[in-house]
């Protein structure tokens, strides 16, 4: 069984190293860690009294992992949830912060529970999870999945300037949607030609 640091692992892997992107509204950032949350924690590793594109760059692997296991899992209490739903929920809250939370709720809600949309973990949405989950765990953490590769297409349908994140320059899926995708069952994965007939509005 994996551990919430494998799963942090490979969340600094999928994330990949330093990157300042213009079209990324998270700014500098370093195995998923943004220059915007370095700020928030004051990680001044550079020691020069600001936090800075160089804090970011000399951001290390291991304190990604630490970053992400104490600020993206454990302050948000992922760990409450239904072991099936974890790896995703813990992927997308890294990736989206509290939309991750938000991303569940709407889906609960449309599920017949009656619970906030707030972006928080608490008893209402602990309960209700537990409850979806308890026929199936595996369909819960499917129709998660689902759920969150349509936010990301609904992002790219607002934001052209984020299409380059779900759809390659070939026309292939790109980050977003695979990122989706590695947390679904095979049978949930979107064709080629589906895919194509998803984003052929976007030109």
């Amino acid at each position: 069984m994996q551990t919430v640091r494998d799963i942090a692992g490979e969340i600094v892997a999928r994330e990949g190293g330093f990157v300042n992107d213009p079209d990324d509204p998270g700014g500098a950032t370093k195995f998923g860690v943004t220059i915007h949350t370095m700020r928030r924690l004051g990680l001044d590793l550079t020691g020069d009294g600001q936090v800075a594109v160089n804090d970011v760059r000399a951001l290390t692997r291991a304190q990604a992992t630490d970053i992400f296991i104490a600020h993206y899992f454990d302050a948000p209490r992922i760990a409450a949830l239904p072991n099936a739903l974890q790896p995703s929920m813990f992927d997308m809250y890294v990736n989206a912060g509290a939309n991750a939370v938000k991303i569940l709720q709407r889906l609960l809600r449309d599920m017949g529970f009656d619970i906030a949309i707030d972006g928080a973990i608490g008893p209402q949405t602990i309960s209700a999870a537990d409850a979806a989950a308890r026929p199936d765990p595996l369909a819960l953490r499917d129709a998660y999945g689902v759920a969150r590769r349509n936010y990301y297409f609904r992002l790219a349908d607002k934001r052209a300037a984020s299409r380059k994140y779900a759809r390659t320059r070939a026309g292939t899926k790109g980050g977003w949607i695979r990122r989706a995708e590695e947390f679904l069952s095979p049978r949930y994965h979107l064709s080629d030609a589906a895919f194509q007939r998803r984003v052929a509005a976007w030109g």
